[in-house]
């Protein structure tokens, strides 16, 4: 067996019993991106084994990778559950993010001529045609997306880790306690935000990140919750 089919793996349809554990990673961390895993959702070891096809090791391994980056919770005697952040979280990781990436394009804005934009350019396209499609769970994946993609710019590994996480909590927190109004980032700001950059604007594409970052924040109604799932073969089992 290959030790990284995860690449050849993604996006079929149906669980793959020679998948690792990235691939289940990589499904699960997709589904809570798109928002059709809902905080506080658990997640069995017994049907994560018949949704994906593998043994309970591989799934236990997938968890706890899992967990090491934040996207799920181990209980003692309880299991394994979506991620559940509370207001006073979901407060820290939108200063955390105010704290990187403002500073973050404005760098990218001031190096432009010296880096590859292609991937964001790439990404804007893709972000267009799925709302010209009116594809809601892949606008809604892109719309976090993005935001890896500008720390993927810098080249700095770290970063990148670091705004992976962040922008999973942040959709967690848009899952717990957003609409489907908010559900994504709002029209063409990722696309204004580019253009800053790619205009070599760190003054504009700073102010204009910080702004979109409110935008989103402001869009949260931190007295709702949305209830957890219980499917987890629809939705884990395909795209």
């Amino acid at each position: 067996m290959s030790s990284n089919p995860q690449q050849s793996n993604i996006g079929k349809t149906a669980p793959n019993p020679g998948s690792d554990e990235n691939f289940i990673v990589e499904r699960i961390y997709k589904a809570v991106m798109e928002q059709r895993l809902a905080p506080n959702t658990k997640l069995s070891e017994a049907r994560l084994c018949e949704t994906f096809g593998v043994g309970r090791m591989r799934v236990r391994r997938a968890l706890l990778l899992l967990s090491s980056q934040g996207l799920i919770k181990l209980q003692s005697n309880r299991g394994a559950y979506v991620a559940c952040p509370d207001k006073s979280e979901a407060t820290d990781v939108f200063a955390a993010r105010m704290l990187i990436e403002p500073p973050l394009v404005r760098q990218l804005a001031q190096s432009s001529g010296d880096i590859d934009l292609t991937v964001l350019i790439d990404h804007i396209a893709l972000e267009d045609a799925a709302r010209e499609k009116n594809e809601r769970t892949e606008i809604i994946r892109l719309s976090g997306e993005f935001h890896t993609k500008l720390a993927q710019a810098t080249g700095n590994k770290f970063i990148f880790r670091m705004m992976r996480e962040l922008v999973t909590r942040t959709s967690l927190i848009v899952g717990l306690f957003g609409s489907s109004q908010n559900a994504s980032c709002p029209d063409d700001e990722h696309s204004k935000i580019l253009q800053a950059i790619k205009s070599q604007n760190p003054e504009l594409a700073e102010q204009l990140l910080i702004s979109h970052l409110n935008h989103i924040q402001s869009g949260l109604d931190m007295d709702s919750r949305h209830e957890p799932q219980d499917d987890l073969a629809t939705i884990l089992g395909s795209d």
